[in-house]
Parts: structure tokens; sequence; C-alpha cells
């Protein structure tokens, strides 16, 4: 692997992951208990007093928090790959926006892998004449 993307990408990846987990459990996990989206008269659900709404509580506020400043990171991995592998604008934003969705990120970094490594197949290549 050229090793002028091989560190963007390694970043890129591991922030995608990180980024990309801590979403899903906040949004799958924290938020549907923290605001009682999960409909029952168990009493560990209960709003103010509840160990699940307590757990949502927690995990709302502190991954929460890791995820706005690891999302920063994951932007700045995210950018820096695109201009080592000089991605048009397009590609570029989508990968950016896509740690704001769950499981999105999962597939832009797919896709971007995908693409770097395209990229250096085709550099490795010999050229024909």
């Amino acid at each position: 692997m050229n090793d002028e993307l091989r560190a963007p990408l390694r970043a890129y990846r591991v922030m995608a992951t990180i980024v990309g987990v801590l979403l899903v459990v906040l949004v799958l996990i924290g938020l549907p208990l923290h605001y009682g989206y999960l409909v029952s008269d168990a009493a560990w659900l209960a709003q103010d007093s509840g160990a699940g709404w307590q757990l949502g509580s927690d995990i709302s506020a502190y991954l929460g928090v890791a995820h706005g400043w690891l999302y920063m990171i994951f932007l700045f991995c995210a950018f820096w790959l695109s201009r080592r592998a000089e991605w048009e604008i397009g590609f570029t934003a989508v990968t950016l926006a896509s740690g704001t969705v769950p499981l999105l990120s999962f597939w832009a970094e797919h896709r971007a892998t995908r693409r770097v490594r395209a990229l250096q197949a085709a550099d490795a290549a010999p050229a024909h004449r």
C-alpha cells in the first residue's frame, strides 16, 4: 500500500468504527432508555427512579459527549484521507456526513477503503503502451 495513504486510511477506518459503534449504542440503547421510547410498566424503566432510565441517562450523557468529540477527530481523519486520495467534493461530503447517521459510517468506511485500494491497484499496475 502506498505509504502516503497508509496512515490516513488506517486512522479513518479506526475512527469510522469507533464513531459508528458509539452512535449505534447511543441511538439504539441510550436514547430509548433515557427518553422512555420503550413502552413498559417495568419499574426499572420508570423515569427519574428506574435503573434502566438511569442507565439510559448515563449512556446519553457520556457517550453523547464522547461521540461529539470523537466525531471531530473522525472529520479530521476523513478530510485528511480525502485530500491525500484526491476525492471529489461529493464523495468527500458523503464520507464526512456518514458519522451522523447510525450504521452509515460502516458503509462509508467500506466504500472509502474500496476506493483507496482500487486507486492503489491502478497506480501499481504497469502502464500499457
